[in-house]
């Protein structure tokens, strides 16, 4: 698996840190998570294209952090 989606490149988080995350969490961080840039994220969640499930709660996004654990083969 890529160093930035395990959590060793720049943008990336550690295995302890995505296991921590809530329920839910905001689309910056899914975006680290994911090894994304912001405008890039953005972008895919707007088309409806983001790697896994998004919420959109008014103006803001949130991204499903047991969607994001399976994509990246950390569900419990």
């Amino acid at each position: 698996m890529r160093d930035d989606i395990m959590g060793t490149g720049p943008k990336g988080m550690s295995r302890d840190e995505l296991l921590a995350l809530p329920a839910a969490i905001d689309l910056d961080t899914g975006n680290r998570a994911l090894g994304l840039g912001r405008s890039k994220g953005y972008e895919l969640a707007k088309r409806g294209e983001y790697p896994c499930r998004v919420l959109r709660l008014g103006k803001a996004y949130r991204v499903v952090t047991a969607d994001l654990l399976s994509l990246l083969g950390l569900a419990a």
